[in-house]
C-alpha cells in the first residue's frame, strides 16, 4: 500500500479521484488547507482518523508529514504508447536517483506544460512518497512512464516524429540559441554523472546551460526548470 505524506500530495491525490483507504490527521492540527483535506475525504466517503502526532511519524517515517498521511492504492506508471500520441513534449530522465530530484522535475515539467516523464527502471528513483512529497502533488496529473531501456525509448520516439534535445554541461551549443522542434524529447542525466555516452549519441543536439563563476553545472532539477521554461516560453510566444 502506498503511503502520501503532506497536505498538497494528499489534496492533489483526492481531487484526481485516486482511490485511498484512509487518512490519518493529527491530533490538533488545524487550519484551512487540513480542514479542506478532511472535507474532501468525508465527502468521497475515505475514513478519516485523528491519531497522535508520533503515530504519523512513525507511518511517513518522517516528522515533516505536515500533519497529514493518506494510506491508498500504489502509484500506476503509464505506458509510452499513450503518453506519446499527440504530446509536444516529453521528458526523460537518465538515471535520477535522488527521489527529492525526481519529485521537484515532476512538479516543474507539470508547471511547465510537458505531457509526461519518463524513467528508467534500473538506477533511478521510483514512485516513493519522497517523491510524491516533493512533486507537491504533480504526480497525480502528470504520467509517469517507466521503461526498460532509455537508449531504445529514444529511438522509439524518433520514429515518431520527436527531436531529442540532451542537455550536459559538454553541450556544444547553447539552449537558448536553438529553434526547438515539435514534437520535442528533453533529456536530463542523473547526479553527477551527467547523460550516458551511449544515450548522448541518441540525441539529435547536445545543448548546455551557460554558466558564471567556477561551479561547472546545475542540480539537474533546476537544470530542467531553466530549460523547460525556457521551451514554454517559446511555446507561448
Amino acid at each position: 500500500m502506498a503511503i502520501l505524506i503532506g497536505v498538497h500530495p494528499v489534496a492533489e491525490a483526492l481531487r484526481a479521484g485516486r482511490p485511498l483507504d484512509r487518512i490519518l490527521v493529527a491530533k490538533g492540527a488545524g487550519g484551512a488547507r487540513i480542514q479542506e483535506v478532511v472535507d474532501m475525504a468525508r465527502k468521497n466517503s475515505i475514513a478519516v482518523r485523528f491519531e497522535p502526532r508520533p503515530a504519523l511519524d512513525r507511518m511517513a517515517g518522517t516528522a515533516t508529514h505536515q500533519g497529514v498521511v493518506a494510506l491508498g492504492a500504489p502509484q500506476k506508471y503509464a505506458e509510452l504508447d499513450d503518453v506519446s500520441a499527440g504530446a509536444k513534449m516529453l521528458v526523460v530522465l537518465d538515471g535520477v536517483e535522488d527521489p527529492h530530484n525526481l519529485g521537484a522535475i515532476v512538479r516543474t515539467a507539470h508547471a511547465a506544460g510537458a505531457e509526461a516523464v519518463v524513467v528508467p527502471e534500473r538506477r533511478a528513483a521510483g514512485l516513493t512518497e519522497t517523491v510524491g512529497k516533493a512533486a507537491a502533488g504533480a504526480l497525480e496529473h502528470l504520467p509517469i512512464v517507466r521503461v526498460t531501456n532509455v537508449n531504445r525509448t529514444l529511438e522509439q520516439l524518433k520514429e515518431r516524429g520527436f527531436w531529442i534535445y540532451g542537455f550536459d554541461e559538454r553541450g556544444e551549443r547553447d539552449y537558448d540559441r536553438v529553434e526547438y522542434a515539435s514534437p520535442a524529447a528533453f533529456v536530463f542525466g542523473g547526479e553527477g554523472k551527467g547523460l550516458h555516452e551511449l544515450v548522448r549519441r541518441n540525441c539529435d543536439v547536445v545543448l548546455r546551460i551557460p554558466m558564471s563563476g567556477s561551479i561547472a553545472s546545475l542540480n539537474v532539477s533546476v537544470a530542467a526548470g531553466v530549460a523547460l521554461f525556457e521551451w514554454r516560453r517559446r511555446v507561448r510566444g
